[in-house]
């Protein structure tokens, strides 16, 4: 157990007796079989730029750089420069102090940093230690995402971005393989290129991939310039949900990418980027609804990560009431609702939401949540899934936890149970 203080306080806030709470501990009788359906990997920095070899993209792989003042700048192909860290000494580059805000807060955010967000900010650079924190923490399997190589769909450039995502692919295949049945990165796919986009997803399932990860726009949206409107609905991507379809691979949108995530400076920020991230991997998934990808490719299987699931709900109802009452205008005429789709074709990943969870298990969505550790992010609940887990699910029947926290994962990502 890692120290605590009163800002981690909430992560220890426990839910009363629960009868299945020594189920979610590795090794006990009966566990639970438990797949975090959203984790990260914690990429070498080095991991891009010694898989690309080409010159032609050495200078425009993303990179750090110093200025006279010693403010560090993240640059990349399609963002403006980002600033990615500060001298102690430069606080007039920070917000603003405000009243009710303590002295501490001018301090840099390494300071105020506990010990178990220390942990977290280190974890997961191994083989070896992401497996000791998921016995830790209770979790059989878990389902990968990129850190850094998220930069991998941060340019306009959709070849570009295919020789980026290749890299990450290749770099998940030589650290993981050995484990890829506990250990299950989703390959990147870059959509803008159509042709290579179908070449990179029969290559991740012949070498065993579980999942494919699609940026949440085909092609990056810049801030500076005018808006890309290629979108998901677009038949130049049929060939593209046809291989999806042929190699029975699951594809998702998490959240934070297709455009800067951090479009907001200053007062607020922070939660306010948050926030706008959060919603960026759902629009696609409406679009494919929407424009009938689902019903002319019914086998296809979509999900959005780490946006929770308070969202569900709401888009169900608001995408059937505008087919009903624009009726006039919505073309295709898909054959049913648009959240029928949803419950055949699609899912999401749970966190820390527990009355919705009840919510939409009442309206018989059980078989379209899993849950998620988000390890080792911050917003996640490593090193505490348990406490995480029973406030939770306390209100869940039995049938309901065991496929929200591992069932589902297990049908979704084809996971081989009798490797453990």
């Amino acid at each position: 157990m890692v120290a605590q203080t009163k800002r981690n306080a909430w992560r220890l806030k426990g839910a009363g007796l629960t009868p299945f709470g020594d189920r979610l501990v590795t090794g006990s009788k009966d566990k639970y079989f438990m797949v975090s359906a959203d984790s990260h990997a914690n990429e070498p920095l080095d991991f891009m730029a010694s898989r690309v070899t080409d010159p032609q993209y050495k200078d425009r792989l993303p990179h750090v750089k110093v200025d006279d003042e010693g403010v560090q700048w993240l640059h990349t192909d399609g963002w403006p420069p980002q600033r990615v860290s500060v001298p102690s000494n430069r606080r007039d580059l920070l917000p603003e102090q405000e009243s009710f805000e303590s002295f501490e807060v001018l301090a840099p955010y390494t300071d105020r940093m506990e010990d178990q967000d220390v942990l977290r900010t280190a974890s997961g650079r191994s083989v070896e230690q992401r497996l000791q924190h998921a016995a830790e923490d209770g979790v059989d399997a878990e389902v990968v995402f990129p850190q850094k190589g998220v930069l991998s769909f941060a340019t306009p450039d959709p070849v570009f971005a295919g020789v980026m995502t290749r890299a990450w692919n290749r770099w998940a295949l030589d650290t993981f393989k050995d484990e890829f049945h506990r250990i299950m990165p989703m390959a990147l796919i870059a959509a803008g290129d159509v042709e290579n986009a179908m070449k990179e997803i029969q290559w991740a399932a012949l070498n065993g991939f579980h999942g494919i990860m699609l940026s949440n726009r085909p092609v990056f949206n810049r801030l500076d310039q005018p808006l890309n409107r290629t979108e998901y609905n677009n038949k130049m991507f049929e060939p593209l949900w046809a291989t999806i379809e042929e190699t029975g691979i699951p594809l998702m949108f998490h959240v934070g990418n297709g455009e800067d995530p951090r479009a907001v400076g200053g007062n607020g920020g922070a939660i306010i980027n948050f926030h706008k991230a959060m919603g960026s991997g759902i629009d696609p998934l409406v679009t494919m609804i929407s424009s009938g990808v689902f019903e002319r490719f019914p086998k296809i299987k979509a999900g959005v990560i780490e946006a929770g699931i308070g969202w569900i709900p709401w888009v169900l109802n608001s995408m059937d009431h505008a087919y009903r009452a624009h009726h006039m205008w919505v073309r295709p005429v898909i054959p049913e609702l648009p959240s029928d789709y949803f419950r055949r074709n699609c899912f999401a990943s749970s966190l820390e939401h527990p009355t919705m969870l009840k919510y939409l298990c009442e309206l018989n969505l059980e078989n379209n949540i899993l849950w998620s550790s988000d390890y080792p992010h911050h917003e996640g609940s490593f090193p505490y899934s348990k406490l995480s887990i029973e406030r939770e699910m306390k209100e869940l029947s039995e049938t309901q936890r065991a496929k929200i926290l591992g069932e589902n994962a297990v049908r979704i990502f084809n996971i081989d149970r009798s490797k453990f």
